[in-house]
């Protein structure tokens, strides 16, 4: 008998792998966001802890998958570029702007254009295609409105409480970072909790099928 529910797509990501993604971004989108320091030092501390955490995630995540072929490989690749990227933050944390600019920007434009393509070939096959998608764009997007902020960037302005501060290019990209993974964070937790409530639906509607066919 065949069933009049409509088989979901499979997903090759397990539904904690995205949450796992979730929670350093949204750690350190706090962090930046209530920090007076937004200076290249702050960036590059706080891209290597982001980079070194998920990393390290879609790395192991993708080994252990029981799934082959082309998506599975790229991710490694995808892991492996930013674990490159956390130890480059890391052993450099007083490089200095146009270091953790060339750093950001390289890290964000590799990996992001890697998962874009993993989700757009991945479409009408896999469950996280969409979420590879929005990932993988809002992440090369990063890159390239980070690439936009002239790197001598300097705006005096007075602040609410009547005291002359100055807007730099530095504190404009950690801003943008933060804003990146203010975004991503609440992404991933979403996609993260569809997948989980997904599975378990199917799974119920299975049941229920199964006993109506007994």
């Amino acid at each position: 008998m065949t069933s009049a529910h409509a088989e979901p797509l499979p997903a090759s990501t397990a539904w904690y792998v995205p949450l796992a993604r979730a929670i350093p971004a949204l750690a350190l989108a706090i962090v930046v966001t209530f920090s007076a320091d937004h200076s290249a030092r702050l960036g590059l501390v706080t891209l290597a802890s982001f980079t070194l955490v998920a990393g390290s995630v879609l790395l192991t995540a993708s080994v252990l998958s029981s799934a082959r072929g082309i998506a599975r490989s790229l991710t490694i690749a995808q892991g492996a570029v930013t674990l490159a990227a956390a130890i480059a933050a890391f052993v450099a944390t007083g490089g200095g702007q146009a270091y953790f600019v060339f750093l950001l920007t390289a890290f964000a434009a590799i990996t992001g254009f890697i998962e874009l393509y993993v989700g757009l070939r991945s479409r009408g096959r896999d469950a996280s295609s969409r979420d590879w998608v929005f990932v993988g764009g809002l992440t090369a997007l990063l890159a390239l409105v980070v690439l936009l902020v002239p790197p001598g960037f300097s705006q005096p302005y007075t602040g609410p409480d009547g005291i002359d501060r100055e807007l730099t290019a530095s504190i404009v990209v950690v801003g943008l970072l933060g804003a990146y993974w203010a975004i991503l964070g609440v992404y991933l937790v979403i996609a993260a909790l569809s997948l989980k409530w997904s599975k378990n639906e199917h799974a119920a509607v299975t049941a229920t099928v199964q006993q109506k066919e007994d």
